[in-house]
């Protein structure tokens, strides 16, 4: 039997907060702002095309965002099998790095660049612009794409949290733009259109949540953060920095169910991610969610004041308050666990 437009608490009840039917959908709001928005832009100003950002790089991420909406659209209406499910984030991925979004280069925090585009092979010409396979950056670019887009569907598990921390994502992305090394305008407008979006969503997704985000815009919000970080200068430390928690819990998720459970990493969801576990531990659903958001704007900060080496050293200490955070929240859901010695 075909499903509604919603969820509820009847609807993979181990991982559902809510306790009435809740309308799916609210990432087809932010999909048509951010797609209007940046239309108008692109037609009526040049504010947002030009220097980094290539009129051919808004077609494919008009395109890819589509795509991810259609295949959120089909999931939430129809519940479809995680096989079936990754085909449409495959394809946004794939749509947005033929139209030339890429990572050419990664920096070294101890000197120098390791760059990814030696090995090109020329695919075809549009307009007189030819369009190249780039063998490691192309690939490298997809990993990211993909793991940053799947980093926020297995992060959409409380109200309001994807929403939240892809607004400070956004914002870090804005400022970092803004900055007279970085001097992407056009890339800052983008992503404080992406943030405004969000901002405006949380007001009704914050708990209790009047509207979830869905299949399709819980992707489209990691989706949207990877391709910004891309296209402001390969800003991979800074994006890490600003998903530390989230991208830790979920190479945790992987490493858990590919090497301990022998299942599939893109299988049914659980309730066994770090946001979870903060309620097991006894934080309320808005504390556990307003902890994630300090500890996203405190790494975002980093982010904006440090550089090479520093960002590596922001990363390293993020790891390690990561595995601290799981040992305490583990040790505390234990604590709560154990029942109460008898009286007699």
């Amino acid at each position: 039997m075909k499903r509604g437009i919603t969820d509820s608490a009847n609807s993979a009840p181990e991982r559902k907060a809510q306790k009435r039917p809740v309308p799916l959908l609210g990432g087809l709001a932010i999909f048509f702002t951010v797609t209007l928005v940046t239309l108008g832009y692109a037609l009526f100003s040049d504010r947002i095309i030009g220097g980094y950002m290539l009129p051919k790089y808004l077609i494919g991420l008009f395109i890819a965002g589509g795509l991810i909406m259609v295949g959120g659209y089909l999931d939430d209406k129809h519940n479809l099998k995680p096989s079936r499910q990754i085909v449409w984030p495959i394809l946004a991925c794939l749509a947005v790095i033929a139209s030339g979004v890429g990572i050419a280069y990664i920096t070294n925090p101890f000197g120098g660049v390791l760059n990814l585009d030696r090995i090109s092979i020329k695919i075809f010409t549009i307009n007189n612009i030819p369009y190249y396979f780039t063998l490691f950056a192309d690939l490298f670019a997809f990993v990211w794409l993909m793991g940053m887009t799947y980093t926020t569907k297995f992060l959409d598990g409380l109200d309001g949290l994807v929403a939240g921390i892809t607004t400070i994502g956004s914002l870090v992305l804005f400022f970092l733009s803004l900055d007279k090394v970085v001097a992407q305008p056009e890339t800052a407008l983008l992503a404080i259109i992406l943030a405004g979006a969000m901002a405006g969503f949380l007001f009704f997704n914050f708990h209790p949540a009047k509207i979830f985000l869905g299949e399709g815009g819980s992707l489209f919000a990691g989706f949207m953060l990877g391709v910004l970080s891309i296209i402001s200068g390969a800003k991979i430390a800074t994006a890490l920095l600003i998903m530390g928690i989230p991208i830790l819990d979920v190479l945790w998720v992987i490493i858990r169910r590919t090497f301990f459970e022998k299942k599939s990493p893109f299988g049914t969801a659980d309730k066994k991610h770090f946001h979870f576990r903060l309620l097991d531990a006894g934080l309320s659903h808005r504390q556990a969610v307003l902890l994630l958001y300090f500890i996203s704007v405190l790494f975002g900060l980093s982010a904006l004041f440090t550089a090479g080496r520093q960002k590596l050293i922001a990363l390293l200490i993020l790891t390690a308050i990561m595995i601290i955070a799981g040992l305490a929240v583990v040790l505390a859901y234990r604590r709560r666990s154990k029942p109460a010695d008898n009286i007699n």
